[in-house]
């Protein structure tokens, strides 16, 4: 940590002296949290999933209602919500016509295991957007890149799979890795590995065509797993070239390739896959297009389909580890019909996308006007700032992260109405937000920048 105040142009007292005052206020101002952290004794770790508690503050917010663009917690404070459950929510929440969906679903039966009419309509509309032809279902999209990492693995009788270094696949246990060198190995905090994962998985660097070309040129990759930028350890954009490079080697040397959108869908209405032109060989989509219920969507291309369709056709396919009995329900169905209906549009991306322009810009220009050294970054209608120049790599995100600045800037700013993504400093719009929502953000982190610098 010596060296984080050069990093950072932050002097670290100070930052100590206000972390300890927002504290302070967070707990006066949150007294109902405070005692439902208190008396919460049959959940374990006091929390419904366990990174609820990687919010900064002695306990965590709990959530009262929410809608459009904002939330109240029990304690009737009100936020902007930038976060939107992790793109979970990147619709808006309680979504007029989704709801209407939902409810009149519910009425109608919830599942069956029995497709729908609304099950082909969807695959249709993912068909449009993402111009892959064939669809299946899953309840997440960590669940449809596992599926899809099984079908690779079969259909092209290869052994491992090729991820970028610092990816984020969801639980996925084979994408739960970092380079250390020429090695791979779990990374920090992925709890109990089922075996050493050198032996499932290959990992390179962001933006580097020759470490690639070298992890390609071995001969036992099925599939290449990617995100278009990588987004969960920040966002870090692909250099020019990159993505037509990962496209040609994979190709060259037999590896399929798997774009997953999940998060960044937020790059229009078919995700980066549309906006750059990309050319998967499959494609993995979740959390969003629920409009806040739990799916995962997974597509192919027709010479993919032929061949995994002959698996799925053999009477062994419900112990194959592809599926769940929940998967494509009516209900999950008739939710992702009306979000792709009235939500996720071109249109509102282009308002979106404006906002988080706007958001940009006045971080942008905050921390410039103090001469510090920070970046920020945005994709679509995501943006996020770091306290270093533009990483280039996962690995080079990774070293950047500063964990007692980036507590203090997301406590400053709960403690002002405004809620950032937990585990980085990143803002997500929603076609419910305003301008005036951004005006809020870049007023209060100009004061948290005042207090940091005085200045």
């Amino acid at each position: 940590m010596a060296d984080l105040p050069l990093m950072t142009g932050i002097d670290r007292s100070r930052l100590d002296a206000l972390m300890l005052s927002e504290t302070e206020r967070f707990v006066r101002t949150h007294p109902k949290s405070g005692a439902h952290a208190t008396t919460t004794s049959t959940l374990l770790a006091g929390v419904p999933m366990p990174w609820m508690r990687r919010w900064p503050g002695p306990f965590p917010v709990v959530l009262d209602a929410a809608s459009g663009a904002r939330f109240t917690d029990i304690d009737g404070n009100e936020y902007v919500d930038l976060c939107l459950g992790d793109t979970g929510a990147m619709t808006g929440h309680a979504h007029r016509e989704i709801n209407a969906a939902i409810t009149a679903q519910l009425a109608r039966g919830s599942t069956a295991m029995l497709p729908t009419p609304d099950a082909a309509w969807v695959a249709d509309e993912l068909t449009r957007r993402f111009g892959l032809p064939k669809w299946q279902f899953a309840i997440s999209a960590t669940d449809a890149n596992r599926f899809l990492l099984r079908f690779a693995r079969a259909i092209t009788g290869k052994p491992k799979v090729l991820v970028h270094d610092w990816c984020y696949h969801g639980t996925v246990d084979e994408t739960l890795v970092i380079a250390m060198g020429d090695r791979t190995i779990s990374r920090g905090g992925a709890i109990g590995p089922q075996i050493n994962p050198s032996l499932t998985t290959r990992v390179v660097p962001f933006n580097d065509l020759a470490a690639l070309e070298r992890a390609a040129s071995c001969g036992d990759v099925a599939c290449m797993l990617i995100e278009p930028a990588l987004t969960n350890i920040g966002i870090v954009l692909p250099e020019p070239g990159y993505l037509e490079g990962v496209r040609e080697i994979t190709r060259r040397h037999g590896i399929l390739l798997i774009i997953d959108e999940t998060h960044t869908i937020c790059a229009g209405a078919g995700g980066c896959t549309e906006a750059w032109n990309l050319e998967p060989d499959m494609l993995v989509i979740g959390k969003t297009i629920g409009g806040g219920l739990p799916v995962g969507a997974y597509g192919m291309s027709s010479d993919v389909a032929t061949l995994v369709e002959a698996l799925q056709l053999n009477e062994g396919i419900d112990v194959s580890g592809v599926g769940g009995t929940l998967a494509g329900n009516a209900l999950a169905m008739a939710a992702v019909r009306a979000t792709l209906t009235h939500a996720l549009l071109p249109e509102q991306f282009i308002q979106t996308t404006a906002l988080a322009s706007a958001w940009t810009a006045g971080v942008q220009q905050s921390y410039e006007r103090r001469g510090l050294p920070w970046s920020v970054q945005q994709l679509g209608s995501r943006a996020e700032y770091w306290f270093c120049p533009p990483p280039r790599t996962g690995a080079d995100a990774a070293a950047a992260v500063d964990h007692e600045l980036d507590a203090f800037m997301h406590l400053w700013a709960i403690n002002r109405g405004v809620l950032l993504t937990p585990f980085h400093n990143m803002a997500l719009f929603s076609p419910f937000h305003t301008m005036s929502d951004v005006e809020q953000h870049t007023a209060q982190f100009d004061e948290a920048l005042t207090a940091l610098t005085d200045s």
